[in-house]
């Protein structure tokens, strides 16, 4: 049996049908049933977010998403047996019926070239590569069992970000913004914040709204020039003049909304109004001036220059404001060996020195503001590395394949287990032999810590509930404070 907000749902997508499909002979045999449903949607309700159904421990995500992938052999999942058959060709039982994204033949192992050690009361194994996470060991949970399906950057990506391989699904902040909302009219529920050379491979799905309102998509904030695209009032036009501009449109949209009952109206409506409360509130976010100059180092902000370290700070004045979801995309991590631009010996350290000390810097400062204990901070990329050397096309430089039988993150706060390692790999680092944990159950575990049921965040879409975890996902309790 549907729940009311079932029915308003399906009565919704079928309006949204009826007014593409309304022309021609059809169109008028459905007119009057239109109609009908219409009448009871005359004035649209305003409905509060349906969660949280139980007591949170976080409020709020920072996601710091490395596009490329990491290498986790290089990072975080130590492996002498590859020291050790450094060269040698891999066992072909170990690949057999295996698909690359580009090895071919039979590759040779790979040992990583740095070194490691253990850190903090925990004895965190960290890379040399690394420094700065290394001193706070004892603040972070390093999961080295994580698995995905996807093995090429766009599919993988949408996977780690919306729950499915294929274009079209919400994505996580955009659910949350679904079922929390924000906690600040003046800014989005949902941000992101890019750097590095290119964006993601997966584009603007990663944090698109997929069927759900649009009004739930990530709002993109740049780098340079106005924040946000046409943030600023053309030139003539005034604080009094932009307000009687929407006040006329959105009358305009209102009558339109009574006549078709299109809930995109809705979301067009909504997002002038925020639009333009972000002119004000927005221009007082990004203004750099109020931090001190020790904050500013700490990060590593050159307060004019675009760079990850920038959006650290940015997100944590984001979270500061209620923003409930904001999401770092840092590009350059693939590291396949075709050249020094993207090898694990020159390309592999640069990635690093471009974010290790800002994200510990981000760890920090929300410890001392007293946010971390309600901000999930979670480190990672959509899959793995290989432990064989690439070569691809005879290149003499190091590099891994794509892998997605086995990779790390590491999260922070909000209701995580600190100072914890969790989860193993075999002794070349190929397959997860202990403690396996899947996308679904990532999201899953995240959507719990804030207080969310992850089989209940669902929205009726052509016939049938979908969710963020499909039909998938287990609490990850080990991870659990």
């Amino acid at each position: 049996m549907e729940t009311p907000r079932q029915e308003k749902q399906r009565l919704a997508h079928r309006r949204h049908f009826l007014q593409k499909c309304s022309t021609g002979l059809g169109g008028l045999a459905l007119a009057s049933l239109l109609q009908r449903d219409l009448s009871a949607a005359q004035e649209p309700e305003q409905e509060s977010p349906p969660f949280p159904n139980y007591q949170a421990k976080a409020k709020r995500v920072i996601w710091l998403h490395m596009a490329g992938a990491p290498s986790q052999l290089d990072l975080f999942d130590h492996k002498p047996k590859l020291q050790q058959l450094d060269g040698e060709k891999v066992d072909t039982d170990l690949i057999q019926m295996e698909r690359f994204a580009f090895i071919k033949g039979v590759p040779k192992i790979l040992g990583s070239p740095y070194q490691f050690s253990r850190h903090g009361e925990s004895g965190q194994l960290i890379s040399e590569l690394l420094p700065n996470l290394s001193k706070i060991a004892d603040e972070i949970s390093i999961v080295r069992s994580l698995y995905t399906t996807q093995f090429n950057h766009a599919p993988a990506q949408l996977f780690m970000n919306t729950g499915h391989q294929l274009v079209g699904r919400p994505s996580m902040g955009s659910w949350l913004s679904y079922g929390l909302g924000t906690e600040n009219q003046d800014l989005p529920a949902f941000v992101v914040l890019l750097s590095g050379q290119f964006a993601p491979s997966g584009g603007a799905s990663c944090w698109g709204s997929g069927f759900l309102p649009t009004m739930h998509q990530g709002v993109r904030f740049r780098s340079q020039g106005d924040p946000v695209l046409y943030l600023s009032d053309p030139s003539g036009m005034d604080r009094a003049g932009r307000r009687r501009t929407l006040d006329a449109l959105k009358e305009l949209n209102q009558q339109r909304y009574q006549e078709l009952g299109d809930p995109e109206i809705q979301t067009r409506i909504a997002q002038y109004e925020l639009s333009y409360r972000m002119q004000a509130s927005v221009p007082e976010l990004v203004d750099f001036n109020r931090e001190s100059k020790a904050t500013l180092d700490r990060y590593g902000v050159q307060p004019d220059q675009p760079s990850f370290a920038r959006n650290c700070l940015l997100a944590r004045r984001l979270v500061e404001r209620g923003v409930r979801f904001v999401q770092l995309y840092h590009w350059g991590w693939d590291s396949h060996g075709t050249g020094s631009h993207d090898d694990i010996v020159t390309s592999l350290p640069k990635r690093c020195r471009e974010t290790d000390q800002a994200s510990v810097a981000l760890v920090q400062d929300l410890k001392e503001r007293g946010l971390l204990e309600d901000t999930l901070v979670v480190w990672g990329g959509e899959f793995g590395r290989t432990p064989m050397n690439e070569e691809r096309d005879g290149s003499k430089f190091l590099g891994r394949d794509h892998h997605g039988h086995a990779f790390t993150m590491w999260l922070a706060g909000g209701g995580i287990k600190a100072g914890y390692a969790m989860g193993a790999t075999d002794e070349l680092g190929y397959h997860v032999v202990e403690d396996k944990v899947s996308v679904h159950d990532l999201h899953a575990t995240m959507l719990h810590l804030l207080g969310i049921d992850h089989t209940k965040l669902t929205f009726f879409f052509q016939g049938r509930e979908f969710r963020l975890t499909d039909v998938h996902g287990e609490l990850i309790q080990k991870l659990l404070a």
